[in-house]
């Protein structure tokens, strides 16, 4: 009897050595592929964005530049552009009345990322596809989501508007109506 159980235990000891290297072999296997994911997993490294500075921009009536993008309106550069080294613009934009729609109300689509309006002083009338027409009056605010199409259908003569825009650079396409 003590034979038996003398090789009984030589065989569990076999068996526990071979299931062992079995494990340590999985392990390293395993250990190896994890390696192999991680590094084809991560993701190319951005440059690192430029340290953005303070940007200070008071009221002056000599900044409205008649410079932008509309040739009906002169536009305030709030300095955000070169502060944020191109990632966002903002200025307060100054509609020149009275509103000509011939000119005015053209289709259109901003390749952006963000945009958001907020109405200073006076009213505009806006378009945006999927929402209609809307009165936004002083205090309303709204977003235009990406290549969303767009227009301004009329504004009061002293309207001013808030708009920042991400990235300060973008293109502007103009649609047929």
């Amino acid at each position: 009897m003590a034979k038996k159980t003398k090789s009984r235990s030589a065989a569990t000891a076999a068996v526990k050595k071979r299931s062992g290297a079995k494990s340590a072999a999985k392990s390293s296997a395993r250990k190896a592929v994890k390696a192999r994911t991680t590094t084809t997993k991560a993701a190319p490294k951005k440059p690192a964005r430029p340290k953005q500075r303070i940007a200070i921009s008071h009221h002056r009536e000599e900044d409205f530049k008649a410079d932008g993008l509309r040739t009906y309106a002169k536009y305030r550069d709030l300095g955000i552009a070169a502060a944020s080294h191109g990632l966002a613009q903002a200025h307060v934009i100054r509609l020149q009345g009275p509103c000509d729609p011939a000119e005015v109300s053209k289709l259109h689509v901003h390749h952006v990322d963000f945009q958001m309006v907020y109405v200073l002083k006076g009213w505009v009338k806006t378009y945006m596809d999927g929402e209609g027409e809307t009165l936004m009056k002083e205090g309303s605010a709204w977003t235009q989501p990406p290549k969303i199409k767009h227009m301004i259908l009329d504004y009061s003569d002293d309207v001013e508007l808030l708009e920042v825009i991400l990235p300060a650079e973008f293109k502007t396409v103009e649609l047929k109506a």
